[in-house]
């Protein structure tokens, strides 16, 4: 937790991006019945059966100290996924970034080994080259910024029903296209004095 507290209190620095990383699932949903559109004083009625299409994935970038996000939409999340997601990073969106400085969870698909499953040595230990990881504690998802962002995407884009990744992926991208162009920044208050004291049943006690 205090290293992960300690990378979002560095300064901005475009050399080396801090940027938050996520994933998450939307389920794609077909109308059974068309919905009724809205009247004078009435909003539009959906019938409550509706058919399951599968699901889509989104990864999430989020640079805090820059007010820009980079979302995704895949398929699947799988180790092959997130490897081609995090390339798509490094190359198109911080080409010129010196090394990009990535906070995410621990799962198991989050790491260098994830490269090399997806692509030729050479290439993995370029891309990794370019890296440095820091991982949220376990339960500590709430430290990654990312997952706050997805949050938003969800309630502001995602709060209702869509029938297929092609639509998923047009929405998303207006949102991000809308959201950026806010440049609303992320101001990260949370300190580490200030984990020391609200958290302190987490850190071992010493007799003196």
């Amino acid at each position: 937790m205090e290293d992960v507290l300690d990378v979002y209190h560095r300064p901005y620095d475009p050399q080396r991006p801090v940027v938050c990383v996520d994933e998450a699932s939307k389920q794609l949903i077909v109308e059974v019945r068309a919905p009724l559109p809205p009247q004078p004083g009435q909003v539009a009625k959906y019938d409550s059966e509706y058919e399951r299409r599968g699901t889509a994935n989104l990864f999430m970038a989020v640079e805090p100290l820059a007010g820009k996000r980079t979302v995704q939409v895949t398929d699947r999340r799988t180790k092959t996924d997130w490897a081609q997601f995090i390339r798509w990073l490094l190359t198109k969106v911080y080409p010129e970034a010196e090394r990009v400085v990535l906070v995410m969870d621990n799962l198991n698909t989050h790491s260098v080994g994830s490269l090399y499953d997806a692509f030729d040595p050479p290439t993995a230990w370029q891309l990794a080259a370019r890296l440095e990881i820091h991982h949220t504690p376990k339960h500590g998802s709430w430290l990654n910024m990312a997952e706050t962002e997805l949050s938003i995407l969800s309630r502001q884009c995602l709060d209702r029903r869509i029938d297929c990744k092609e639509l998923l992926a047009s929405e998303v991208a207006t949102w991000e296209q809308l959201r950026n162009a806010h440049q609303a920044k992320i101001d990260w208050q949370f300190t580490t004095a200030d984990a020391r004291t609200k958290l302190k049943r987490l850190y071992p006690s010493f007799q003196t």
